[in-house]
């Protein structure tokens, strides 16, 4: 053959099929906790979502309780946040529409644990889009892929819901909720504010950004017109109304963000799961905001979905993924939380949205009646707290 060399040319390979577990579609925090969640337990999973850098001008803050911390903090997420995008909540003031009616919790009744933590929505994305670029059983697929499990964890606006057929009931309230930064002419000590008046719910959460000690993140709760108004107007007359909103209690408060609004809806699929899939945060349910309790409600959707599977794996590992049967018992464990915590927020949005003076005597004696019960009290926090 001498110096002759044979030349075949390029030689034609075959694709390699995956084979997944678990499909689970969605972008936002709820997805991309499950992707992370499953995956940890060994199960090879397709997930649809963007590994994109998070909108820039994002001005949301999650509020999240100690249970919600806990799963950040098993998939890695949560020593990972910078020190200023967490912020420990350690009391919290509920004021009515009446001078004299407050309702205040404190961290002291529950050995000084925070009450709960407002976690920048970015930098939290951020994270656990940079940890799905790490996971070795997570793959991201552009259109889902075939799994014995179907995660739906797209949104209010899901659209395999959609396809599935699956009723969604949405009561809109006639309210948006508007977002912004706001800094303190004094320090936060880590102590939310919230105002129940008639019918706008107003919450400035303690938070360390922009500026450390003295910054909240404001949630808004307001009639569409009124929210549309607030959402367009100049700096100057936002800064006026959010000042006679809360009375001068949290300081002087100037507007350091833009300002973003949603509206607001209580909603409730008529099933959660079927053969081969489940649905997962706001895809399933949206509560209103006052209680701060949305995103709190997803990332239990996803403990309790990861604990069943797992407990699959250990007790019936003959049984399928997509089993409905196995399937029921997740629907089953989030139905009393999620339909209670829906019950929750829409009265009390209710009572305070009445105009009558009946209903603005019984809300506000209602919140004296409570701060003088210790033991409801410790019930409602330790609900809050997810614990």
């Amino acid at each position: 053959m001498g110096s002759q060399s044979l030349c075949l040319g390029p030689l034609p390979t075959i694709p390699q099929m995956a084979v997944f577990d678990v499909c689970v579609r969605g972008s936002g925090p709820v997805a991309m906790a499950a992707a992370l969640a499953l995956a940890r337990l060994g199960l090879a999973v397709a997930w649809t979502g963007q590994r994109g850098a998070p909108a820039a001008g994002d001005v949301r803050t999650y509020a999240l309780n100690a249970a919600s911390a806990r799963l950040l903090a098993t998939l890695k997420i949560w020593d990972s946040l910078p020190a200023d995008a967490r912020t420990p909540m350690f009391d919290i003031r509920v004021e009515g529409d009446r001078a004299d009616a407050a309702l205040q919790f404190s961290s002291f009744s529950h050995a000084g644990e925070p009450l709960g933590w407002l976690v920048d929505a970015a930098e939290l994305e951020a994270g656990l889009a940079a940890a799905l670029r790490f996971a070795p059983h997570v793959s991201q697929v552009a259109d889902g892929a075939d799994a014995a499990l179907q995660v739906l964890a797209e949104g209010h606006a899901s659209a395999a819901r959609a396809r599935l057929a699956v009723p969604m009931e949405v009561h809109a309230y006639g309210q948006h909720g508007l977002a912004a930064r706001v800094v303190a002419d004094r320090g936060h000590a880590g102590q939310a504010r919230q105002w129940f008046g008639a019918p706008d719910v107003l919450a400035l959460l303690p938070f360390d950004r922009p500026d450390a000690g003295c910054s909240y993140g404001l949630v808004w709760s307001l009639p569409d017109a009124r929210a549309q108004a607030l959402q367009t107007c100049d700096t100057a007359t936002f800064e006026a109304e959010l000042q006679a909103a809360t009375g001068g209690a949290a300081g002087t408060l100037r507007l350091a963000s833009a300002r973003s609004s949603w509206p607001l809806v209580l909603a409730q699929a008529q099933a959660v799961c079927g053969p081969g899939w489940v649905l997962l945060g706001d895809a399933a349910h949206r509560v209103h905001p006052l209680a701060g309790q949305g995103l709190n409600l997803g990332l239990a959707d996803v403990t309790v979905l990861a604990d069943l599977l797992a407990a699959r794996a250990a007790r019936e590992p003959w049984r399928a993924l997509g089993d409905e049967k196995l399937l029921r018992r997740y629907a089953r464990a989030r139905l009393l939380p999620t339909q209670a915590m829906g019950l929750v927020t829409d009265g009390l949005q209710r009572l305070f949205a009445h105009p009558s003076p009946l209903a603005r005597e019984l809300r506000n004696r209602g919140l004296d009646l409570v701060d003088h019960l210790p033991l409801l009290k410790r019930a409602l926090v330790r609900q809050a707290m997810g614990t």
